[in-house]
């Protein structure tokens, strides 16, 4: 928890609110941050969209990015990061999209995305990982990874990835 905790701390120091944009952890990401008190001075909405229509509907991720890419991918978690910071009145977006149960070698491979404002430009950052485990393990990792690598992500995007 304590390390929940830190990631409230940060978005609070920083004066950011997040949103999440979540396929394959189902609102996870959004639950666990929700779980730390004080957390909803610093959390907006959590948009969850496994059908490929709630991607397009509710964040406007183009067909054609996953007729190209598929959906678990890094092409697929950015339109889910940027579709949600255009919606909503948050600062930074998480997104993920990926394979918690799967056949073969795509098992427990998940695409993230952050998205924020920079300079008064929508800029997204992202990055694709595999977990090991059952369905709700990778799950778990997955929203937990997400969490931890914000401060991270926020970074990069603003350009010091210290």
């Amino acid at each position: 928890m304590h390390k929940l905790k830190a990631v409230v701390d940060f978005l609070e120091n920083q004066k950011l609110v997040l949103a999440t944009a979540e396929s394959c952890t189902a609102g996870l990401i959004a639950a666990r941050l929700a779980e730390v008190p004080g957390s909803g001075s610093v959390m907006e909405c959590g948009y969850v969209v496994y059908a490929v229509e709630a991607k397009r509907r509710m964040l406007g991720v183009n067909q054609q990015t996953i007729d190209e890419f598929g959906l678990t991918s890094e092409e697929v978690a950015r339109e889910m990061a940027l579709g949600a910071l255009e919606r909503c009145g948050a600062d930074v977006t998480l997104a993920d999209t990926g394979l918690a149960e799967a056949e073969g070698e795509l098992d427990g491979t998940i695409c993230f995305a952050c998205a924020m404002q920079v300079k008064g430009r929508p800029e997204v950052f992202s990055e694709t990982l595999k977990f090991p485990g059952e369905r709700n393990e990778v799950r778990e990792q997955a929203a937990r990874h997400a969490l931890l690598s914000l401060e991270r992500y926020v970074g990069i995007l603003r350009g010091s990835p210290d």
